[in-house]
């Protein structure tokens, strides 16, 4: 008997762990254990807890059509999973678990309790690289060292890279009535436990049929305006689909060969080109991690961030989060967080920058409340891009490059299309204006506030903060 424990890894198409499994030829039954304490201390939003708690339905039918059948189990944190892998193990005769690979550090050190427990009833543990098309130390340097700059990554990256075969598992023979019998108390069903606060994520799918029709039609059409469209915010111009990149409801290696599979031509357009190094972003924010582990612990990048004197002014980083900053494309991309649990990517720059040059609030406060808010929150993703805006990442923006609030509105809202949904408020100022609407001779008949920093000023101080601290 094979016991596969899926994670963040929620599907069978392209499932690293279930295919080593199934090839074996041994029965395999499947488990997952979900943690609600641990995960109100990695912030994850109630959205994504919601999404989760939808795909696991979807996730248990689909491998009810393996006949493979899927156990559940609510425990507080990851320090009581091990016993109940333990347990199912023992009461089950399993020869070995398999799992794929998480690379964070709460999730590694759990992986390795998961395996001494084990291997002292000898049951074998097995891990397989899954998350990322190559796997974390296969990509690095002629020193054999690992990339600190994204370019040459992603030269080395596409070196290895071949179009990847995605795994679709055919049904094994059904189990045995007394291993059935033994497995039926512990088979998950949609009213079992999960006590996680939930907020509806119904705008987004969580059938693996809607999932993969949403990557096929942007893989035909969209893909080919990604590099021209995904800057803007009013457009639909990007692919959302990480919000099952986030929970694995989706492969990287599926969006690969799906772009590959709707390419007409060898070389793969402009626009998905583009995507496909957007996935190779993601990647290489996942490989830090592996040599980087002190980003999983709060750490900047850079020796020197922390000698960068930061604020932790709450009342300003209410405003920032309740998107009551005054600069209307601030405001209008953390009320669309807010009320989506989503935020298009050109805007998770501007209002990081603006957290923390404008406002000079540690990054650390923001990394947290978009974790607290996302749906597709993934932690390697959401720290990279973080320390990236915030200029203490590893090949993060310069820090005497920031982000002006209002031009950056001008040039990718021009007409003030997105900023007039969000921030109902100034509809009525003109384009002129719109990104700059205290300026408008009207302004005081508006309900809406005046900027709460001055921009120019907040720039002259960042470039003081980060100097001395270089220094």
């Amino acid at each position: 008997m094979i016991l596969v424990w899926f994670r963040r890894d929620l599907r069978t198409l392209d499932h690293t762990a279930l295919k080593a499994a199934l090839d074996t030829g041994h029965p395999v039954v499947a488990c997952y254990v979900a943690t609600p304490e641990q995960w109100k201390k990695h912030h994850m939003a109630p959205m994504q807890a919601d999404l989760i708690a939808r795909r696991l339905m979807h996730l248990e039918e689909e491998l009810s059509d393996l006949n493979i059948p899927l156990l559940y189990k609510e425990v507080p944190e990851f320090t009581d999973v091990t016993e109940v892998i333990k347990s199912w193990a023992l009461s089950l005769s399993v020869k070995s678990v398999m799992a794929n690979i998480h690379y964070e550090v709460n999730e590694q050190a759990l992986d390795r309790d998961v395996a001494r427990v084990l291997a002292e009833s000898e049951v074998t543990f097995e891990a397989f690289h899954d998350k990322c098309v190559h796997a974390p130390t296969t990509v690095l340097n002629k020193q054999g060292q690992y990339f600190k700059v994204f370019t040459p990554f992603k030269r080395a990256w596409l070196l290895k890279f071949q179009l990847p075969m995605v795994f679709k598992p055919q049904p094994q023979a059904e189990l045995p009535k007394d291993v059935l019998q033994e497995v039926e108390a512990y088979r998950y069903h949609a009213d079992m436990p999960f006590s996680y606060p939930r907020e509806s994520s119904e705008r987004w799918h969580a059938s693996t049929t809607d999932i993969v029709q949403q990557l096929r039609e942007f893989a035909r059409e969209r893909s080919n305006a990604y590099q021209s469209e995904r800057d803007l915010p009013a457009v639909d111009g990007t692919s959302q689909l990480s919000p099952y990149l986030a929970i694995g409801a989706l492969s990287p290696r599926q969006c690969i060969a799906r772009l590959y599979a709707e390419n007409p031509i060898p070389d793969l357009t402009e626009g998905k080109a583009t995507w496909l190094s957007e996935i190779i972003w993601r990647e290489f924010y996942q490989h830090l991690l592996v040599f980087e582990p002190k980003l999983v612990r709060g750490k900047g990048f850079i020796p020197w961030e922390e000698k960068i004197q930061w604020s932790y002014d709450e009342q300003a980083f209410e405003r920032w989060k309740t998107g009551t900053t005054g600069y209307p494309i601030v405001d209008a991309a953390m009320r669309q967080l807010n009320t989506t649990g989503w935020m298009h990517n050109r805007l998770r720059m501007i209002v990081a920058s603006f957290l923390t040059k404008d406002l000079h609030i540690d990054w650390r406060w923001g990394e947290a409340y978009f974790m607290s808010k996302l749906v597709d929150g993934d932690f390697a993703a959401n720290n990279g891009g973080w320390q990236w805006s915030a200029s203490t990442g590893c090949d993060g923006q310069p820090y005497f490059r920031i982000f002006n609030p209002t031009s950056q509105g001008e040039k990718f809202d021009s007409d003030g299309v997105f900023v007039r949904h969000w921030v109902p408020e100034i509809k009525e100022v003109p384009n002129k204006f719109i990104h700059s609407p205290w300026l408008w001779s009207g302004f005081n008949l508006l309900d809406y506030h005046k900027p709460m920093v001055d921009h120019k000023v907040e720039r002259e101080i960042t470039l003081r903060l980060f100097k001395n601290a270089k220094e």
